[in-house]
């Protein structure tokens, strides 16, 4: 097994980070916040003093962060990471971050014979934490390969979709769906209440139809009930993922209409100071208009 470096321990790169170490990885683990990496030190993780350290011992850098400036700030940001790769290591970005940054990232290492797959992945807390996450890859066919045998142990499929950047484009591809589904759940949880209905029977009644959906079973039990804690999927992440959406399908003029209304809407709720809530908060938005 190749020893793995991950960076970034949040809500998903913790519980990664975790079934690698239950896999039997040699696990060591780095976060601007060096706390957030005492449970894992507890399950067997080595904490990194420096990103500079960790790149010498790791083979294998696994990055999960929160946005495009984070993973810049990482690698090449003062003492990150660029620093200090060499020849043959390969760095995993399971972030969601824009296309054209990952291109950027990916030819600036390239440079110093390091290979870079980008892995967005799909399924928030509950498939990170039961391994069941699903994962889109960009990059050379050999360096998805070589993530392949790591990935088995977070996900139940990871699919090479094409060069570095497809992987970030067929995630914002899945973050636009799950947006629009998510409002227009909102949306139909508030007006069942409204007009009478116990909306904690929708997901048990329309289980097994064409309205079904995970994000469906998750959401609208939580939003039925105002039961946002703990969170598992925060707004901000979400919204932040749309304005790449809308800024993908500017610069390849492609309409979004509904892409863009629910970035409006996920903004107008992060403005009432929801930002870091539950996404299953967004109901809020409906109940009180």
């Amino acid at each position: 097994m190749e020893h793995l470096g991950f960076v970034g321990i949040g809500l998903m790169g913790s519980r990664m980070a975790a079934r690698l170490l239950a896999a039997g990885h040699s696990v060591e683990v780095w976060n601007r916040s060096p706390g957030k990496c005492d449970a894992l030190a507890d399950q067997g993780a080595r904490i990194a003093a420096s990103l500079a350290g960790m790149s010498d011992r790791c083979n294998v850098i696994l990055l999960c962060l929160a946005d495009t400036a984070a993973v810049e700030a990482v690698l090449f940001g003062e003492h990150g990471l660029a620093g200090f790769l060499r020849h043959g290591q390969l760095i995993v970005d399971f972030s969601s971050i824009t296309p054209e940054a990952t291109r950027d990232f990916a030819t600036r290492l390239a440079a110093k014979g390091v290979d870079w797959v980008d892995a967005p992945v799909s399924g928030g807390v509950g498939g990170a934490e039961s391994g069941m996450l699903v994962i889109m890859a960009g990059g050379r066919p050999e360096a998805v390969e070589r993530l392949r045998p790591i990935a088995a142990h977070l996900s139940q499929r990871l699919t090479h979709m094409g060069p570095v950047g497809s992987g970030q484009i067929t995630k914002i591809c899945n973050q636009m769906i799950v947006a629009g589904n998510a409002l227009l759940i909102a949306e139909t949880v508030a007006l069942a209440a409204k007009a009478g209905v116990d909306a904690t029977k929708l997901a048990p009644a329309l289980a097994g139809g064409f309205a079904d959906s995970l994000p469906f079973q998750i959401l609208a039990p939580r939003m039925a009930t105002d039961s946002f804690e703990p969170v598992q999927w925060k707004v901000n992440t979400l919204l932040k993922d749309l304005d790449n959406a809308v800024a993908l399908a500017k610069e390849h003029l492609s309409s979004v209409p509904v892409s863009a209304l629910a970035s409006q809407l996920l903004r107008q709720h992060a403005g009432k100071g929801a930002g870091l809530e539950d996404l299953s908060s967004v109901v809020r938005l409906f109940k009180t208009l």
